[in-house]
């Protein structure tokens, strides 16, 4: 059966002058004239029957259905691109997974234990990047992303693969000799925030049964990756997850205060598209993820 697809030039041409929105531009991005991106832009407009841009004068613009055309254009010439650099470099065997994380997720938990996987599956890459908040894959590379928070995510299928609990840490020399104290003295301490967690601390004395406190006082960082090292320079207590900091908390360079943990009612979730459930080397790393993810639940419970 013949499909009905435009020919990859005429697309690629409509791709970048749709981005620079500009026949003259996007002519000098792929080394033509301008009269032959414009021949190619008509071109694929009389083979689908649709004006893709509005010509004012010497502007021109993306109709509406132009933009439309254009984000599922890009969406699928990036996943041809991605699937045949993949396809190079693997010689057909394996693949790469591009996977979306937390940053300090990604660096703290993640990243040391990748080494495992490469050994397992030396076939498959990982290329990682960060994100901290749900996104539209259809509009990234990426093929599965490992989110914090509630099980939602729209058209993805999304696999829970543990929770979280949140301890107060900071550097020893504001105990000042202490081991421990009472939350009723860290409400008199510097409070650290995480930006995204503005309601953590809230909800920590609320545990405890500390009242009168404002949680709303201290320094705010972006990322937990800046706020652990915030309270190793002494700058105030933190309020983390406990397997971010397992390390420095075996160093002896944080300690935690005081010993009650504020289990969160949210969790970490490995996320990806419903149309990407047929990736095998995805759910090889799902399976891996998972086998990961039981192994670090029992060390806690233990």
């Amino acid at each position: 059966m013949r499909r009905k697809i435009p020919g990859a030039e005429l697309l690629i041409a409509f791709e970048t002058a749709a981005r620079h929105q500009s026949f003259t531009r996007a002519a000098e991005e792929l080394s033509l004239t301008q009269s032959a991106v414009c021949r190619q832009i008509s071109a694929l407009e009389d083979y689908i029957g649709v004006a893709l841009f509005n010509r004012i004068k010497k502007r021109v613009t993306l109709s509406e259905a132009g933009q439309i055309y254009a984000r599922q254009v890009r969406e699928n010439l990036n996943r041809i691109e991605h699937d045949t650099l993949s396809l190079m470099a693997h010689r057909g065997a394996g693949g790469v997974l591009e996977l979306a994380a937390i940053p300090t997720f990604a660096s703290r938990w993640l990243i040391p234990r990748l080494g495992d996987f490469r050994s397992r599956h030396p076939g498959i890459s990982i290329d990682l990047s960060t994100r901290a908040e749900p996104f539209m894959f259809n509009d990234t590379p990426f093929d599965a992303a490992i989110h914090f928070g509630d099980p939602i995510w729209p058209g993805a299928v999304i696999e829970y693969l543990f929770g979280e609990e949140m301890i107060p840490v900071c550097s020893p020399d504001l105990l000042r000799g202490k081991v421990q104290i009472e939350p009723a003295e860290l409400a008199n301490m510097e409070l650290l925030h995480q930006s995204a967690r503005s309601d953590a601390w809230r909800q920590w004395f609320e545990m405890v049964g500390v009242t009168g406190v404002n949680v709303m006082v201290g320094a705010r960082y972006e990322l937990f990756s800046m706020l652990i090292p915030a309270a190793q320079a002494g700058l105030g207590v933190a309020l983390v997850p406990r397997f971010f900091v397992q390390k420095e908390l075996a160093s002896g360079e944080l300690v935690s205060p005081c010993p009650f943990a504020l289990r969160s009612q949210r969790g970490y979730y490995l996320v990806y598209p419903e149309n990407r459930v047929g990736s095998a080397s995805l759910q090889v790393f799902s399976k891996w993820l998972h086998e990961q993810a039981a192994s670090y639940r029992e060390a806690e419970a233990g």
